[in-house]
């Protein structure tokens, strides 16, 4: 599909419809499917005092079952394939997917390799936001989790005068 303005606000719509029940609380599983680890020190820096995803009503889950959002970090490795499919399908629907990294988001160094789907993780599952970056900075993260949750003003007038 190609990417226009009007293709633009039509995806925005389509998320904002499906979230609208992820008002105050946000569950979020994360999934390492091949990454390298730097993606992970970068979630892990959400926790920290700076960026208190908590306080924003945010908590990661160790159960698909009880999370909204799966955060996808790695190249895709092809042994990945099919426990990512089973945990998106045990997670309760609507369920947002976010690609987090150059890796997921694209493959990365790795991308066409034996080991790893072509075009990263988009080939296993429909991606809803992308967050590109070698790591992704924790505000990259942050700003991709309120985006899921319908938080972010999608224009001047809704920001205020």
């Amino acid at each position: 599909m190609e990417e226009t303005d009007q293709t633009l606000a039509a995806a925005r719509r389509g998320l904002a419809r499906r979230t609208k029940a992820f008002h105050r609380s946000l569950h979020i599983r994360h999934i390492d499917a091949g990454s390298d680890g730097s993606e992970e020190w970068e979630i892990a820096a959400l926790l920290n005092p700076v960026y208190d995803i908590h306080r924003l009503g945010m908590f990661f889950t160790a159960s698909p079952r009880h999370a909204d959002v799966l955060l996808v970090t790695g190249a895709g490795a092809r042994g990945m394939a099919a426990p990512l499919r089973r945990t998106y399908e045990a997670t309760a629907q609507p369920v947002v997917v976010i690609a987090a990294g150059t890796d997921a988001c694209g493959g990365g160094l790795f991308s066409d390799s034996y080991a790893t789907h072509e075009g990263g993780i988009g080939d296993v599952l429909d991606i809803d936001i992308w967050v590109p970056g070698s790591p992704p900075s924790p505000f990259s993260l942050l700003y991709a989790l309120l985006m899921a949750t319908g938080r972010l003003a999608q224009s001047r007038k809704e920001v205020g005068p």
